[in-house]
């Protein structure tokens, strides 16, 4: 009769096990594929400060209000995420130029380096847009010995303008995210979201892209 007890509980244990990894490997497949298919929407901005001085760091907003307002004029037109990068691509030592020259106006002599590649996010939140943690394709500025705080933002759609103050994502930014999303993938990022299942699936998110289950693309 022991034996038989013991069996039923190893039985379910293993029943527990296999159905916890079954559960985790879904939630994986699922986070992963979502990841990938919103990190395929945008384009975003990665600046570095020299330092956490007051003076390193207004200067790294300076220099992120420039490429702003330089992107927005080039891209005023995209549609997609791959034509805002192939815009950006073909800009790049414009780019450059104009953080030097920002840096350089505000009595500075840092190095700047810019670069496109893949690069890690943590989760962010625009207005009343919120984006999960992963890797995103980014135009990445470094000033300096790039030791100070970072700032994140997106290029394309134009989710942060100059006037990062008002906390509201203007609508055509938000009608041009959705149509390069999916529905679902849209009411993902979207924090007017009211619906306890999206939200539970967007921390599934979180979860997997913030503790580097998810890795950058080759």
């Amino acid at each position: 009769m022991k034996n038989k007890t013991k069996s039923k509980i190893k039985m379910i244990l293993i029943l527990a096990f296999l159905l916890f990894l079954y559960t985790t490997l879904c939630a994986f497949s699922y986070a992963n594929t979502t990841c990938s298919k919103i990190s395929d929407s945008v384009f975003r901005l990665h600046v570095l400060a020299n330092s956490d001085s007051t003076e390193d760091q207004n200067l790294k907003y300076l220099v992120r209000d420039s490429l702003l307002s330089y992107m927005n004029s080039l891209c005023s037109n995209a549609k997609t995420k791959e034509e805002a990068i192939s815009i950006a691509n073909e800009h790049l030592s414009d780019f450059k130029e104009l953080a030097k020259q920002t840096i350089i106006e505000n009595g500075y002599s840092y190095n700047v380096d810019v670069q496109i590649g893949n690069f890690k996010f943590p989760t962010k939140t625009y207005g009343d847009i919120a984006l999960p943690a992963g890797y995103y394709d980014a135009l990445r500025v470094t000033i300096g010995e790039a030791k100070g705080q970072n700032w994140w933002c997106v290029m394309f759609p134009p989710l942060c303008f100059i006037d990062v103050t008002s906390g509201v994502v203007p609508d055509e930014s938000k009608n041009l995210l959705k149509e390069n999303m999916t529905e679902e993938d849209f009411s993902l990022v979207s924090e007017s979201k009211t619906n306890n299942e999206i939200s539970f699936k967007f921390k599934i998110l979180e979860f997997f892209a913030g503790n580097g289950f998810i890795t950058a693309k080759k």
